[in-house]
Protein backbone atom coordinates (compact mmCIF):
# COMPACT_ATOMS: atom_id res chain seq x y z
CA UNK A 1 0.00 0.00 0.00
CA UNK A 2 1.27 3.51 -0.98
CA UNK A 3 0.06 7.03 -0.12
CA UNK A 4 1.16 9.68 -2.90
CA UNK A 5 0.64 13.30 -2.56
CA UNK A 6 0.35 15.94 -4.78
CA UNK A 7 -0.61 19.77 -4.66
CA UNK A 8 2.09 21.45 -2.75
CA UNK A 9 4.00 24.59 -3.75
CA UNK A 10 4.66 27.87 -2.82
CA UNK A 11 1.56 30.42 -2.46
CA UNK A 12 1.37 34.36 -1.43
CA UNK A 13 -0.94 35.21 2.11
CA UNK A 14 -4.68 35.31 0.59
CA UNK A 15 -3.95 32.52 -1.83
CA UNK A 16 -5.17 28.98 -2.45
CA UNK A 17 -3.91 25.48 -2.72
CA UNK A 18 -5.12 22.23 -3.03
CA UNK A 19 -3.91 19.14 -2.03
CA UNK A 20 -4.70 15.60 -3.25
CA UNK A 21 -3.52 12.16 -1.69
CA UNK A 22 -3.99 8.69 -3.62
CA UNK A 23 -4.00 5.34 -1.48
CA UNK A 24 -3.27 2.44 -4.12
CA UNK A 25 -1.85 -1.41 -3.75
CA UNK A 26 -3.94 -4.02 -1.91
CA UNK A 27 -6.95 -2.13 -0.54
CA UNK A 28 -9.99 -3.90 0.62
CA UNK A 29 -11.24 -0.89 2.70
CA UNK A 30 -10.06 2.41 3.57
CA UNK A 31 -11.77 3.67 6.84
CA UNK A 32 -10.52 7.22 8.34
CA UNK A 33 -8.66 9.61 6.32
CA UNK A 34 -6.94 12.84 7.19
CA UNK A 35 -4.25 15.50 6.65
CA UNK A 36 -1.40 16.50 9.28
CA UNK A 37 1.46 19.27 9.39
CA UNK A 38 4.30 19.60 10.59
CA UNK A 39 6.85 23.14 10.44
CA UNK A 40 10.11 23.23 11.12
CA UNK A 41 10.98 22.82 15.08
CA UNK A 42 7.54 21.49 15.78
CA UNK A 43 6.07 18.28 16.39
CA UNK A 44 3.66 17.01 13.83
CA UNK A 45 -0.25 17.79 14.25
CA UNK A 46 -3.63 16.66 13.01
CA UNK A 47 -5.34 19.47 10.43
CA UNK A 48 -8.23 17.58 9.25
CA UNK A 49 -9.91 14.11 9.49
CA UNK A 50 -12.44 12.58 7.64
CA UNK A 51 -14.46 9.05 8.54
CA UNK A 52 -15.61 6.74 5.86
CA UNK A 53 -18.87 8.06 5.86
CA UNK A 54 -17.61 11.70 5.34
CA UNK A 55 -18.08 13.13 8.51
CA UNK A 56 -15.29 16.07 9.27
CA UNK A 57 -13.07 17.44 12.43
CA UNK A 58 -10.64 20.57 12.01
CA UNK A 59 -8.49 21.52 13.85
CA UNK A 60 -9.15 25.09 15.24
CA UNK A 61 -6.49 27.27 13.45
CA UNK A 62 -7.88 26.25 9.98
CA UNK A 63 -11.38 26.23 10.89
CA UNK A 64 -13.82 27.71 8.08
CA UNK A 65 -10.33 28.52 5.40
CA UNK A 66 -9.56 24.29 4.87
CA UNK A 67 -11.53 21.73 3.85
CA UNK A 68 -11.37 17.98 3.81
CA UNK A 69 -13.35 15.92 1.24
CA UNK A 70 -12.50 12.41 -0.31
CA UNK A 71 -13.77 10.34 -3.22
CA UNK A 72 -14.19 6.50 -1.92
CA UNK A 73 -14.32 5.26 -5.32
CA UNK A 74 -11.10 7.13 -6.28
CA UNK A 75 -9.22 6.12 -2.85
CA UNK A 76 -8.04 9.67 -2.45
CA UNK A 77 -8.61 12.74 0.21
CA UNK A 78 -8.75 16.09 -0.96
CA UNK A 79 -7.62 19.47 1.22
CA UNK A 80 -8.59 22.85 -0.28
CA UNK A 81 -6.53 25.47 1.52
CA UNK A 82 -8.20 28.70 1.42
CA UNK A 83 -7.01 31.96 2.88
CA UNK A 84 -3.70 30.90 3.41
CA UNK A 85 -1.61 32.45 6.11
CA UNK A 86 2.70 32.26 6.58
CA UNK A 87 1.70 30.07 9.49
CA UNK A 88 0.12 27.44 7.59
CA UNK A 89 3.71 27.03 5.98
CA UNK A 90 4.60 23.14 7.00
CA UNK A 91 4.82 20.10 5.11
CA UNK A 92 1.76 18.31 4.95
CA UNK A 93 1.13 14.91 5.47
CA UNK A 94 -1.98 12.07 4.49
CA UNK A 95 -3.06 9.59 6.56
CA UNK A 96 -5.80 6.42 5.58
CA UNK A 97 -6.52 3.84 7.71
CA UNK A 98 -6.73 0.79 5.31
CA UNK A 99 -7.37 -2.93 5.12
CA UNK A 100 -5.73 -4.99 2.86
CA UNK A 101 -8.75 -7.89 3.34
CA UNK A 102 -11.37 -8.84 6.15
CA UNK A 103 -8.72 -8.19 8.78
CA UNK A 104 -7.49 -5.47 11.08
CA UNK A 105 -7.23 -1.69 9.20
CA UNK A 106 -3.26 -0.50 9.45
CA UNK A 107 -2.64 3.37 9.57
CA UNK A 108 -0.35 4.26 6.52
CA UNK A 109 1.42 7.48 5.54
CA UNK A 110 2.40 9.98 2.70
CA UNK A 111 5.57 11.20 1.95
CA UNK A 112 5.06 14.46 2.55
CA UNK A 113 4.36 17.62 0.57
CA UNK A 114 5.85 20.71 1.00
CA UNK A 115 3.65 24.37 1.50
CA UNK A 116 5.13 27.54 1.68
CA UNK A 117 3.05 30.68 2.69
CA UNK A 118 5.10 33.88 1.56
CA UNK A 119 3.59 37.41 3.42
Amino acid sequence: VQLVETGGGLVQAGGSLRLSCTASGSIFSINNMGWYRQAPGKQRDVVAHITSGGSTNYADSVKGRFTISRDNAKNTVYLQMNSLKPEDTAVYYCTAEISEDYSDYSKYWGQGTQVTVSS
